[in-house]
């Protein structure tokens, strides 16, 4: 019988010019949960963690087969349209824990969030917990009101490009590379030489340019004189209090005083807070992240290592 069974699989395959089996995990659409209030109106809750960027984040040590994770551009996307789609969503709160990450990254982040606020007319609440640092300032500023936990450090207002330069290390080993470039400056950069004078010139002046537009962009948000922000964006952090005073926040206070800010905001006594997740996430609480992070520091280590295994990137980062 079981050479039977042998006989007849090996004639079926030997029909088929070609078999496939497919067990990559599918990913699923995005289900709402709500996880605490009542009423119709929904305040929608998403997150922006660890270091921003439009890879998928590591997933670390996995045993079997790793689940399949969605960049964070991508779900933020996600998320806003659907909360678009649903007039009961009646504002957005966004969770802040993050150092920064890439310029274009971050920007896009602030795009999206300021887009959706402009095109739905519902307000956005950025509340900042760890760290609202660099791109993950920048991200808040699209908020109609930012809330600062009382711990949280923010600022580093500025851009900072990192560059290795392996020269040294080649030289003790023996070791040199070969460029052929069809101009001067197309290698400028690479980690097999050091820059030259005017090398470091041309990339002051691009980060001099990414800077300005950090500093326009605080300038619009919060209503601040150009000399007022260019002198706050000299890439120092702030604490809570400090933030205040200066006016780069709203108010201090913990996601209660978020989701409270919310509700006054549409001129709702309640509503329900709402996430959307994927099946087999856990979201019971508002303190829960949309996506595991990637390996925990490893993870944030290895994202940045990934960012900048390409050549000079230009970081919206806080990165002491």
């Amino acid at each position: 019988m079981r050479k039977l069974l042998v006989l007849v699989l090996a004639l079926a395959l030997a029909g088929c010019s070609l078999v496939t089996l497919d067990f990559t995990p599918r990913i699923r659409p995005l289900e709402e949960q709500t996880v605490e209030g009542g009423g119709r109106a929904k305040i929608l809750l998403t997150d922006i963690s660890g270091f921003l960027s439009d890879e998928s984040p590591s997933p670390g040590l996995v045993i079997g087969t790793p689940p399949p994770r969605v960049p964070m551009l991508v779900r933020l996307r996600e998320e806003l349209k659907k909360a678009a789609d649903d007039p009961d969503v009646r504002a957005l709160v966004v969770r802040i824990n993050s150092p920064g990450g890439t310029v274009t990254a971050s920007d896009i982040i602030w795009r999206e969030l300021d887009g959706w606020k402009r095109a739905t007319r519902r307000p956005v609440v950025a509340v900042m917990l760890d760290v609202a640092a660099s791109g993950g300032y920048y991200a808040a500023l699209a908020a109609d009101t930012i809330v600062a936990h009382p711990t949280s450090v923010t600022g580093s207002i500025g851009v900072v490009m990192v560059t290795l330069n392996a020269e040294g290390l080649m030289q003790k080993l023996g070791l040199a590379t070969a460029t052929i470039r069809s101009g001067e400056r197309k290698d400028m950069g690479s980690p097999f030489r050091a820059l030259t004078v005017e090398e470091m010139r041309i990339f002051q002046s691009v980060i001099d340019s990414l800077h300005g537009q950090f500093v326009a962009r605080l300038v619009e948000s919060r209503k601040l004189a150009p000399d007022t922000a260019r002198t706050l964006a000299d890439g120092r952090i702030y604490t809570a209090q400090q933030a205040l005073e200066l006016r780069l926040v709203d108010r201090i206070g913990y996601m209660p005083d978020a989701i409270e800010t919310a509700k006054r905001a549409v001129g709702v006594d309640e509503a329900r807070v709402i996430v959307y997740h994927r099946p087999r996430e856990y979201r019971a609480t508002y303190y829960a992240r949309s996506q595991a992070p990637g390996g925990g520091l490893d993870g944030q280590l290895g994202q940045l290592a990934a960012a900048l295994g390409g050549g000079p990137r230009f970081l919206y980062l806080w990165w002491p």
